[in-house]
């Protein structure tokens, strides 16, 4: 299966979260890499894994960082491909700092923001990116949804069974 998202982060103490959007990728069968690259302390690693990304072929590049979070919007300045940013509660500030980090882009420079930690939406968004142009993966996200749907409506049965009691 060809790699069409990759997952970067700033440090390993970011995989936990970054997990999540691994985890997602892999239950919508969306092929990705995943590696440390620092905006700060590696500047030519992410240079190169920036600039040489879509011409391995990946899509959307999902960035997760905390703190002052350069990560995300570094890559979006050096690479044309959808970057996504996970803003990491990595400070005191639990995540705030970072959130307004990759928000605050200037124009031209566009970094779409999930909520703090939440890797997932990230996975998701860059599946639904990927997916305008492959219909089978829109189908599985499809799924996925109703799935979403599903547990909901067994929760509320239960809680509504619990409550008649």
């Amino acid at each position: 299966m060809k790699v069409l998202v990759g997952i970067i982060m700033g440090s390993d103490s970011d995989l936990p979260i970054m997990r999540a959007a691994q985890n997602a990728l892999d239950r919508l069968g969306v092929a990705f890499e995943i590696d440390i690259v620092s905006a700060h302390r590696t500047p030519d690693k992410l240079h190169d894994y920036a600039t040489s990304a879509e011409e391995r072929g990946l899509k959307v590049i999902i960035a997760g960082a905390g703190g002052a979070a350069h990560l995300p919007g570094m890559a979006a300045a050096l690479s044309i491909l959808p970057v996504i940013g996970v803003p990491i509660s990595a400070t005191r500030m639990q995540g705030l700092d970072a959130l307004l980090s990759i928000v605050q882009m200037p124009a031209g420079v566009p970094v779409a923001t999930v909520a703090v930690d939440n890797a997932t939406n990230a996975a998701i968004l860059a599946a639904q990116i990927i997916a305008t142009g492959d219909a089978q993966l829109r189908e599985r996200l499809r799924a996925y949804k109703a799935g979403l749907h599903d547990e909901v409506m067994k929760k509320s049965a239960k809680l509504r069974d619990q409550q008649s009691r």
